[in-house]
């Protein structure tokens, strides 16, 4: 399998500055992953398996490391690429997936999902036939798909999410905790679309509340859990 990752040596820490002191979240963090590879971070409160995610999306810049991803244009090392070209991954190539929406105000269900498609180049309706379709299957009702989700409870805000963050496969996708705030039939329609997304090739790296849930995908387990003797790849368990 090609690799679609490489994590050399990673770190991160936060400074707090009223009270003088550097919070180390992980140090020296190596991995790789894979096309088609699912890769689970574990580890107690607090090892950093949130921050890691969103230090490989970019979010956080890192203090050490390497983050080279084999992007369809070329390799590039995420923890030193220019802004516009990391927003430009974001939008082909590098999926996040949390278990918030960030909902607009007066637009509808099915224009949020649909819109991922728009932006790729899908005609209005064919975008929005497929979305409905993706809502559907996370159990989003037909009678809300053209409502606001800005007054949906928080799960259903999470359904709509996911439909929008799943409806276009990508090269590497990262999920941290996306079962949570889910009803059991919504995290089966997220398993089933994981598989889809494991057998188109999507490398996968994720936190999840119910790890149970994707067992039967996982290759690998990360534990980030703080070792004295061993900061270096924790590479736990190969399934």
């Amino acid at each position: 399998m090609s690799q679609v990752l490489e994590i050399d040596r990673l770190a991160k820490g936060f400074k707090l500055h009223h009270l003088g002191k550097d919070i180390h979240a992980f140090e020296k963090v190596s991995f790789n992953v894979a096309a088609g590879e699912f890769v689970l971070l574990k580890g107690t409160n607090g090892a950093g398996k949130s921050t890691l995610l969103r230090t490989i999306y970019r979010s956080y810049l890192p203090r050490a490391g390497t983050i080279r991803f084999h992007s369809d244009h070329g390799p590039i090392d995420l923890a030193r690429a220019a802004d516009i070209d990391v927003a430009y991954l974001r939008r082909t190539e590098i999926g996040f997936v949390t278990q918030f929406l960030v909902a607009r105000p007066r637009v509808s269900a099915e224009k949020i999902v649909a819109e991922r498609l728009r932006l790729a180049g899908y005609d209005f309706e064919t975008a929005l036939e497929q979305a409905r379709a993706a809502l559907e299957a996370f159990g989003v009702k037909p009678e809300l798909w053209p409502a606001y989700p800005t007054t949906f409870s928080g799960g259903e805000q999470q359904k709509v999410n996911l439909a929008r963050a799943l409806i276009l496969p990508q090269k590497l996708l990262l999920l941290d905790e996306p079962t949570a705030s889910l009803d059991a039939n919504a995290r089966r329609a997220l398993v089933a679309r994981l598989a889809e997304l494991k057998k188109a090739g999507t490398a996968m790296i994720g936190v999840f509340h119910h790890p149970d849930d994707v067992a039967h995908l996982i290759d690998r387990v990360i534990d980030l859990t703080p070792d004295a003797n061993d900061h270096e790849n924790r590479e736990d368990v190969t399934l």
